[in-house]
């Protein structure tokens, strides 16, 4: 007499329940930035912008994920053939245990070795700097944008200021234009 089994076959060609997807997080997809330099187009001219891979511990990738990284006063250095980047402040992991990273340390940037050729000439123009704009996955991995940027003088501020108030009014004065015809 054959064995009965205890457990229950699906028959074939039948559909398997599946359950509904949740939501993946909109920073873990990549969908949106895990952090952004606001700070650095109102103090820089932005002239050029660079994509570099940062070298990260573990409970970093994690805080990151859950919006804990601060680039406000970061900045990005070249030295023996290497780019670093400086002052990202990268919040402790909350289930973190006592190996939790060091919140400010010196990250590496992964690029080729031209790129960080090509970064170390620009950044020996007097004035010109290497500013992180924004953190981002992509593809699961964390991603930094570079800028290579020229500091802004008070002057420039103000006159950035005045063409942005300038083009918002003109946008203003064309969306009531169309209110009133009707549109």
């Amino acid at each position: 007499m054959p064995r009965q089994s205890s457990h229950v076959i699906a028959q074939p060609g039948a559909p398997a329940a599946k359950k509904p997807a949740k939501p993946r997080d909109p920073v873990a997809s990549g969908e949106r930035d895990a952090a952004h330099n606001r700070a650095a187009s109102h103090n820089y001219f932005l002239l050029e912008r660079f994509e570099a891979g940062v070298a990260l511990r573990g409970t970093e990738v994690k805080s990151i994920r859950e919006g804990k990284a601060n680039l406000k006063d970061a900045y990005g250095l070249i030295k023996d053939g290497e780019a670093f980047l400086l002052n990202v402040h990268i919040g402790p992991y909350s289930h973190g245990n006592i190996a939790n990273h060091d919140a400010l340390r010196t990250r590496k940037l992964l690029m080729h070795r031209d790129e960080v050729r090509r970064l170390h000439s620009k950044t020996q123009i007097k004035g010109h700097t290497l500013i992180p704009v924004r953190l981002y996955f992509k593809n699961g991995r964390v991603k930094c944008e570079l800028a290579l940027a020229k500091g802004k003088q008070d002057w420039d501020k103000r006159e950035t200021e005045r063409r942005r108030e300038a083009d918002r009014e003109a946008r203003s004065a064309i969306n009531a234009s169309k209110h009133r015809m009707g549109r």
